[in-house]
């Protein structure tokens, strides 16, 4: 395990005093952080800028959001996100996303935060996915000797004026800033309706059957290969009773109904139809891990169905935005979708709040709707690897179908996760994680045509 070798031979040609910290390989720096046991707050990273005069290397805290418009007016220049394909170019000594802070070993300028003039002990990446670097705070300057200093970022830790958000301070920005969609009606109702233990599946259909559109969907549903059921189906409380059960019929009209409040196109990676198939293959392998591991399924299946709920609504809020965001999250594979929401949101008019990421505004959206507290976390924290607070079995579950479906090229990450720590987390071993993903794919074609007709 070792450093980048550019990085290796500045730092002794500097005489700077460091300490390796060999880690276990990791997909990307959120990771790194996690695993290294250090402070977050102690973390420093690079951020790689471009345009036609060349690029810059902006240093700042690993939990901070960089200022554009600051950087700008700093630099006098227009500055774009370097691609990761860029990088890999420039960096090509370092594994992809652990570009060390430090750009004189290749040749590129630095941009130092003021917030970090001061800073003690620092910890960052080492070039390399096993390895993070440690020094004091002196030896970071005489590293950085040569960068510009200056106000470059919105927030960070131990600023000040400057503070962290917090999600209540972000929730609470978010309803006064911006005009939030309700619950549709018809979705409320359907959540009024399996709140009640008393309810049944001829007042389920009922409510269903005030709507054309959601009653041909669910038929289709019922109908679908998935459920290879062999008679007719004439009515939507037939397909309860026969065929769907209660609750799945709750879930999916709940689902469908409630997608009708945000206005998204339907194409690109980010787009309603990879949505839905993102959606549906993370209710099912939610819904059949949950199973095999003793929790709720239906409760499973809601999770994973509105998990990603957020990346909706900021669709929904800031069209412009989310086209950049999905042009971004086309051309940048290997890096989070956190990272590419901090870089689109993280700067100018308020929209700071949303770089928090697409989960948790997902998480205060099902809040403010009244979901289940489960389905809250969910979605809340399911960006959010090592999270173990409440409801932490449903977040791991939808964690888990995520981390499997990325190597399908389903949804809107593809770094990969740790699957065996995720499937112990929830008491599974790997033969059975290895069998709910041979049932989906047996019913991938279903899946498939299913998510095409909900989109549609």
């Amino acid at each position: 395990m070792a450093l980048s070798e550019r990085l290796a031979h500045f730092l002794d040609r500097k005489g700077v005093h460091y300490q390796q910290i060999d880690i276990e390989p990791v997909a990307n720096l959120d990771a790194a952080v996690i695993a290294s046991g250090k402070p977050q707050r102690d973390f420093v990273r690079a951020t790689l800028l471009i345009d036609i005069s060349g690029v810059v290397m902006v240093v700042h805290r690993f939990d901070s959001t960089l200022d554009m418009d600051a950087i700008g007016h700093f630099t006098d220049r227009r500055l774009q996100p370097l691609t990761a394909r860029q990088a890999a170019r420039l960096f090509s000594d370092c594994d992809a996303g652990f570009v060390p802070p430090v750009g004189a070993p290749w040749g590129v300028p630095v941009l130092l935060d003021e917030d970090l003039a001061e800073a003690g002990q620092v910890v960052f990446s080492g070039g390399t996915d096993n390895s993070l670097v440690e020094m004091d705070g002196r030896g970071f300057r005489l590293m950085l000797a040569d960068a510009r200093r200056g106000h470059l970022v919105i927030r960070g830790q131990g600023t000040g004026s400057r503070d962290a958000l917090t999600l209540e301070d972000v929730a609470d920005r978010l309803q006064r800033l911006y005009r939030l969609p309700p619950m549709p009606a018809l979705a409320l109702r359907i959540l009024r309706l399996t709140a009640n233990n008393d309810s049944s599946a001829r007042e389920l259909a009922e409510l269903i059957e005030f709507d054309p559109s959601l009653t041909a969907q669910i038929m289709r549903y019922a109908r679908s290969a998935l459920f290879n059921y062999a008679g007719q189906i004439n009515s939507v409380q037939e397909a309860v009773t026969r065929v769907l059960g209660f609750d799945r019929v709750a879930h999916i009209a709940l689902g469908i109904a409630s997608i009708r409040a945000f206005d998204v196109p339907r194409e690109g990676m980010l787009g309603m139809d990879a949505f839905w198939r993102h959606s549906l293959y993370c209710a099912f392998l939610s819904q059949s891990l949950a199973e095999l591991s003793g929790r709720d399924k239906g409760l499973a299946y809601l999770c994973g169905l509105l998990h990603n709920f957020g990346l909706l609504l900021i669709g929904h809020l800031f069209p412009s935005e989310y086209e950049e965001l999905n042009a971004l999250r086309e051309i940048n594979p290997e890096v989070s979708m956190h990272s590419l929401e901090q870089e689109v949101f993280g700067h100018g008019q308020g929209q700071e709040i949303l770089a928090v990421g697409h989960g948790a505004i997902g998480g205060i959206l099902h809040r403010l709707w009244q979901l289940p507290e489960p389905v809250i976390k969910a979605a809340a924290m399911h960006q959010n690897p090592g999270y173990q607070g409440e409801h932490a079995d449903y977040v791991h579950l939808v964690q888990l179908a995520n981390a499997l479906l990325k190597d399908k090229g389903i949804g809107d990450e593809f770094n990969p996760d740790d699957v065996p720590a995720l499937a112990k987390e929830l008491g599974l071993d790997m033969p059975a994680v290895e069998r709910a993903e041979r049932e989906m794919e047996q019913v991938a074609p279903n899946l498939d045509v299913l998510a095409s007709s909900l989109a549609s």
